[in-house]
């Protein structure tokens, strides 16, 4: 494949001539950018996308760590990503790590390798010590509070939207509560098993570890659930669920068994899904397209450490 010193022996022209008409520098006579021109055209040449790059110092390349790709919370987050890059003309790595630390580690060493310019980890599994490790390789960016940290993030409280939910659930008439939620452990699961605990420290309620349903993902889990709880002596009488897919499977899968929603069971999800609009259930707004802008705008004006918290809102509807 002809390289630039070619075109230039081709073109009668020296190489800085040729590197000025491939990059359409300004100062080149109209005969030598011919010339160059029909040398390129003859001998199929093509710009090293990888040399330029190493010359800029960049890629234009982000990557994205995600644990599924098919879970819509992750989906939304990623659209506003790929939104905000379409504007900047950057492009995307995605990881999906299924919350396998290795995986998580094969994109953290991409940006080890300058094989992306920035990474934005939307839910981490990594420990702190091995973050702290490449966080002088490249932006490393957070969906999660990161304020005790020398990181960038952008985040919900997931404490404070927890307690506002489970407030909100006390305030209707709601003493039984329980919580569905993915991981127990990870930052945000733990922050929303302590706010659990303390609404019920608040209003006198003993704790029944029965009353958490974790691994909570999908439709299907919310009929798992339903199961669990006509097989329970005392079952709850309103749930906290920590993703609008899984509340759907609760609502669908309680009609099916006659549980009447909410005079039975009530129910607030989470994110605001279509699904949840649909289907009327009363859930927790989160702007996760907004969010995702912001993370990417962050990944690539990363000189400053900040972390900024996303608002949310209670959206209520029917099943509470």
């Amino acid at each position: 494949m002809a390289n630039i010193k070619d075109i230039a022996k081709m073109a009668g022209v020296s190489v800085t001539t040729v590197s000025r008409v491939i990059n359409n520098h300004p100062y080149v006579s109209f005969e030598k950018r011919e010339a160059v021109l029909r040398a390129i055209e003859v001998s199929k040449y093509e710009k090293n996308i990888n040399a330029v790059h190493l010359s800029k110092g960049k890629t234009f390349l982000i990557g994205i760590a995600i644990p599924f790709s098919n879970h819509p919370f992750f989906a939304l987050i990623v659209e506003g990503i790929a939104n905000e890059a379409l504007n900047n003309n950057y492009k995307l790595v995605l990881f999906q790590t299924n919350y396998e630390e290795f995986r998580e580690i094969e994109a953290l060493d991409m940006l080890k390798q300058k094989q992306i310019d920035a990474l934005i980890i939307c839910s981490r599994i990594c420990q702190w010590d091995t973050i702290d490790a490449y966080l002088d390789y490249g932006p490393i960016i957070f969906c999660e509070d990161t304020r005790d940290k020398k990181v960038s993030s952008i985040f919900m409280d997931h404490y404070k939207s927890f307690s506002k939910a489970l407030e909100y659930l006390h305030f209707k008439g709601h003493r039984k509560v329980g919580i569905c939620v993915g991981r127990r452990t990870g930052f945000n699961g733990e922050q929303r098993i302590l706010a659990y605990r303390d609404f019920l420290n608040k209003i006198n309620e003993p704790f029944e570890s029965e009353y958490i349903f974790s691994d909570c993902y999908d439709f299907e889990n919310g009929e798992e659930i339903v199961q669990r709880l006509i097989n329970m002596n005392n079952p709850p009488s309103a749930l906290l669920v920590s993703n609008d897919q899984v509340a759907a499977g609760i609502v669908t899968c309680s009609k099916e068994k006659r549980i009447s929603i909410p005079h039975e069971l009530a129910i607030i999800g989470f994110d605001n899904q279509p699904i949840a609009k649909i289907m009327n259930i009363t859930t927790i707004e989160i702007p996760l397209v907004e969010m995702g802008r912001k993370l990417f705008l962050r990944a690539i004006n990363n000189k400053n450490i900040s972390q900024e918290e996303i608002s949310v809102k209670l959206v209520e509807r029917l099943t509470v």
